[in-house]
């Protein structure tokens, strides 16, 4: 995949972005006719993209076949693939390779023995949604569909390294880290192999011999080690260290930070010392590109976003793009990542649903496989307003929240509620993050300090008043360029009031440890999914969809860089 650093420097990697062939399937009859063996008729499209861009298919939800050929020396061959929006099934001239569910991480499929020639690969993508979809029908986003980040085809050689993540704890005065890898390894060759895997990181190297049969596939952990010989990661000194992997056929490179988040008496602390989180929620969107962000306007995205005073960024309500991330890493900016469970749309039946909770389980296990490293994302999310006040909510809560405190590192781990007068669930999170939108939904602008001090009340009832409180998502809408002197309603004067008021009480608060503004800029939803929204847009942006700022971007400025 496309990062800020070259991954390896030994594998053979063909970026297959570009053109390539594409035709829609509104009859679902494609795979019936045999179109895996070569699209009819079609059109050329670029890759990465969506098809909600292109004229004619603005509203399109449903199938549709992309098409390329490619040529090989040959060999076992993985095809990687960033993002495909939403459900993709993938075939090799003709042949099936397999299939994903899900539209925001990377997956990769393996051939062993593809002969050396001009080959096709065929990718069926859906964005349709049931009733056991992630994220449901009815959700506060558009449902583009397409294959959205880059897609590359790689020749694996030997004892491969495929994944890694850095495990490691800091001692006390967090001057020395003891740490091991866990190594994904694969072997493509057609016999045993016994080979030497190489880590270095900081300085400090390990070696370790291994032997995997044919076509096997295995985590194997390094011994552990001390890690001295580094600088603590923070938004102030955001310093990084390369890792590097080696086989005597393969390598992999990536990149880590040091650093440890904690949760402790109502405060959140990044490496000992107590923390505000002030930022804002941003959607990796844009109305020319859709969920195929472009990378020139990340990098704009995060000087906007220093611009106005943040030190995080939530990634709503799905994981980012690892450059998106590696930028984040790069900058100090502190980022909030999680799984496209967005509760609008799901009933209680839908949460208890085996299917939907192993859909959700797997997407948390993409996540933290593909982001461990990152030393930006210090929070995990597990879902955004679903019905936590119900049993369907605790129980969905609880399994998720065992899973990523088991697996997720050193992260903060949370959820998104909406119901923070009536959630059943805050015994499965390390911070309480809050949903709450008085002076747009109901109530007044007036109503905020009452309805923090409930919150507060509600909490120490409950027995978690030592767990710090985040707003996750406040605010209200204003149409760009709507002016007025008495700060009506989708005004940019009213939001800019309405912002300022809750900042003000918020970081006056002690007991609120971070303030997520909803949102950055204004983004696409759909009228289809039963949401009303002016322009079709959520409308709640500080910024308009082209980044352009409102009247309530620079009074949140000011606030934000007060709290500096």
């Amino acid at each position: 995949m496309i990062r800020l650093f070259d991954e390896h420097k030994i594998r053979h990697i063909q970026l297959l972005d570009g053109a390539w062939k594409f035709a829609v399937d509104p009859e679902g009859i494609g795979e019936s006719d045999g179109w895996q063996n070569g699209i009819p008729s079609g059109e050329t499209v670029t890759v990465p993209s969506v098809w909600n861009t292109m004229w004619g298919l603005l509203e399109y939800e449903g199938a549709a076949f992309y098409e390329r050929e490619f040529y090989t020396k040959g060999g076992t061959l993985r095809f990687v693939f960033g993002a495909v929006m939403t459900e993709a099934t993938v075939w090799l001239d003709g042949e099936l390779l397999g299939s994903h569910y899900g539209g925001f991480c990377q997956f990769e499929l393996i051939k062993r023995g593809v002969t050396e020639g001009t080959h096709r690969l065929t990718v069926k993508v859906s964005n349709s949604f049931d009733e056991k979809s992630i994220p449901q029908r009815v959700v506060d986003w558009y449902h583009c569909g397409g294959i959205t980040r880059s897609v590359s085809v790689e020749t694996l050689c030997g004892i491969s390294v495929l994944s890694n993540r850095l495990e490691y704890t800091l001692n006390e005065d967090m001057t020395k880290a003891e740490a091991r890898f866990a190594i994904e390894l694969y072997n493509a060759d057609e016999t045993e192999i016994t080979d030497i895997v190489k880590t270095t990181v900081c300085d400090v190297e390990t070696e370790t011999k291994v032997t995997l049969s044919q076509g096997e596939c295995k985590e194997f952990f390094t011994k552990s080690f001390v890690i001295s010989n580094f600088e603590l990661w923070s938004p102030e000194s955001p310093a990084l260290y390369d890792i590097e992997i080696s086989t005597s056929t393969d390598d992999l490179k990536d990149r880590c930070g040091f650093r440890k988040i904690s949760v402790e008496d109502c405060k959140i602390r990044l490496n000992g010392k107590d923390i505000r989180l002030i930022g804002v929620n941003r959607h990796e969107d844009h109305p020319d590109f859709g969920f195929a962000f472009p990378h020139s306007l990340m990098l704009r995205d995060v000087d906007i976003a220093f611009d106005l005073g943040c030190n995080t960024l939530r990634g709503s309500h799905y994981p980012n793009d690892p450059y998106f991330v590696d930028i984040l890493d790069e900058c100090g900016m502190l980022f909030w990542s999680e799984i496209p469970i967005w509760g609008g749309g799901f009933s209680e039946s839908a949460l208890s649903d085996p299917v939907v909770i192993k859909r959700g389980g797997d997407m948390h296990r993409e996540m933290v496989k593909h982001y461990y490293n990152h030393p930006s994302i210090i929070i995990w999310g597990m879902h955004n307003e679903i019905l936590t006040e119900t049993e369907a909510g605790y129980n969905m809560s609880r399994e998720y929240y065992s899973l990523l405190k088991e697996i997720g590192g050193n992260r903060i781990v949370t959820y998104a509620t909406n119901k923070a007068l009536k959630d059943i669930s805050y015994e499965f999170c390390d911070v309480v993050s809050i949903n709450q939108y008085n002076g747009w939904y109901g109530e007044d602008i007036e109503s905020w300090a009452k309805f923090v001090d409930d919150v507060h009340k509600r909490l120490d009832s409950l027995g978690f008043s030592n767990k710090p409180i985040i707003m996750s998502e406040f605010g209200g809408a204003a149409v760009y360029g709507h002016r007025n002197f008495e700060t009506f309603k989708w005004s940019e004067e009213y939001q800019s009031r309405l912002l300022s008021h809750c900042l003000k009480l918020f970081l006056s608060d002690e007991k609120i440890a971070g303030t997520y503004i909803w949102q950055m800029c204004d983004t696409r939803t759909s009228e289809e999914a039963g949401i009303t929204r002016a322009r079709g847009y959520n409308n709640k942006g500080i910024l308009n969809e082209y980044r352009n700022p409102k009247a309530s971007y620079f009074a949140v400025k000011e606030i934000y860089k007060s709290y500096q």
